[in-house]
């Protein structure tokens, strides 16, 4: 947040594509990395993985007056979560496993002060311990962002009234358990689930609202570019070292002659 201002919001609201990356690891080396490179945004995932609040207070420490947005994925709606989460400085939260507006209304009513929501006023670090009390909760409701995820097709049918939820600032969709709930577990998009995604993206993208999705690598980004999100998470830390790891490893060990020739001559 820079000057009481969230970027991503500002850059969402132009109509401007980003691109972040999916933190799961506890070293907060990797944000910074993130904000070295200027990424739009992070997500830190406590949803799954091993992530405390300590660790998720490292990572979004490192976004501070930066363009880098930090953003958080809860576990579950919860009031003391949320809460917690946004006194700690995240800028915005991805909310899980949403079936239908009621849980979304609900999330909103707990990311946001009165008298829109019942978020709890406190001295921490979102007001600077206090310092910017006024400023900062004046402003909360409006710079905050609340990001249901699309990952059900349960959700998918309840998406016009999802939408039509005041405090909705974009959509991720999650294909992985999207493909899991339509009976096609362990696949990233089961078959039909790519083209049903694209097909409630567009009705998203109709009523104004971005949409986000995690790639699963670099053409698969452009991809994604061209169909339109908005929110482009050009991969997880796990998944992007593994990657660059495995191809490595692959390109060294296929003709393992090679080297050996090299080394005796």
């Amino acid at each position: 947040m820079l000057d009481g201002k969230n970027v991503l919001k500002q850059k969402l609201a132009q109509g401007r594509t980003t691109y972040g990356l999916w933190v799961t690891l506890e070293a907060p080396s990797i944000t910074e990395i993130a904000v070295s490179l200027g990424m739009d945004w992070v997500v830190v995932d406590s949803e799954h993985g091993q992530l405390d609040f300590k660790e998720l207070l490292d990572h979004i420490r490192v976004c501070r007056n930066t363009t880098t947005t930090p953003l958080v994925r809860i576990s579950e709606i919860e009031q003391g979560t949320i809460k917690r989460v946004f006194d700690l400085g995240a800028e915005g939260i991805l909310v899980p496993q949403v079936m239908n507006a009621r849980e979304v209304q609900q999330a909103v009513r707990f990311a946001k002060y009165p008298p829109w929501g019942v978020r709890g006023v406190g001295g921490e670090r979102a007001t600077e311990w206090g310092m910017k009390l006024r400023e900062r909760t004046q402003a909360g409701n409006d710079e905050t962002l609340v990001i249901p995820l699309l990952e059900t097709v349960a959700a998918g049918e309840e998406i016009s009234s999802i939408l039509n939820v005041k405090g909705v600032d974009a959509i991720q969709f999650g294909p992985a358990d999207y493909s899991a709930s339509a009976g096609y577990l362990g696949e990233w998009e089961g078959p039909g689930v790519a083209a049903k995604l694209l097909s409630l993206k567009d009705k998203i993208r109709t009523r104004g609202i971005p949409c986000g999705i995690l790639a699963t690598d670099v053409a698969n980004s452009r991809l994604r570019q061209s169909q339109g999100f908005q929110m482009i998470a050009l991969g997880s830390d796990t998944s992007l070292l593994i990657r660059a790891l495995r191809e490595a490893h692959q390109a060294l060990t296929a003709n393992p002659g090679d080297g050996a020739s090299q080394r005796s001559g």
